[in-house]
């Protein structure tokens, strides 16, 4: 019965993720804020499998994106956030509560970077909706742009990140009780 138990949940926790992710993604909320990049950043440390963990994160963002709509730069989007869920994969066992901080600024640093470099190599269009120009003066400006994303960037990864860290703390604590 334990071994059912330890199925049911190991399929039940992914299901659950994907819908909460995409859910949230599908609620208005300020632009760039989701707990999609914490769950990036501790799919180490929620998942014993990094294929589950890649998936997780794909799913959610492809069944979101069915109903929000695909846009120019979505491979880039999807790229940055298995590249972010690698790296922390493979040091999972360094994650606690104080360096949560600096994982966050630099998931969401490596998300900034690779998203809106896809802004700009797609061709999405800039201040009055004039196309980046193909240059590196073009590519700052698009990174300026996207400043005030990346603030929102930051502040979810943080809140969700800490949100899922102390959540997973209490479990463990009343688990053990």
């Amino acid at each position: 019965m334990n071994n059912l138990g330890n199925i049911v949940r190991g399929q039940i926790f992914p299901i659950c993720l994907i819908l909460i992710l995409a859910f949230a993604r599908l609620i208005p909320h300020p632009p760039n804020f989701t707990p999609v990049i914490a769950v990036a950043i501790m799919s180490g440390y929620l998942f014993k499998n990094i294929y589950l963990s890649f998936a997780t994160l794909l799913i959610s963002m492809i069944l979101a994106d069915i109903f929000i709509g695909f846009y120019n730069n979505v491979l880039f989007v999807y790229l940055s956030l298995i590249l972010i869920a690698y790296i922390f994969f493979k040091i999972n066992n360094k994650i606690n509560f104080k360096n949560l901080l600096l994982y966050s600024f630099f998931g969401s640093l490596v998300f900034f970077v690779i998203s809106n470099f896809g802004v700009w190599a797609s061709g999405s269009l800039g201040v009055n909706n004039v196309p980046y120009e193909k240059n590196l003066k073009g590519l700052i400006e698009c990174y300026i742009l996207a400043i005030p994303f990346f603030t929102n960037t930051l502040l979810s990864t943080l809140f969700f990140v800490y949100s899922a860290f102390v959540t997973n703390v209490f479990y463990l604590r009343i688990k053990k009780s």
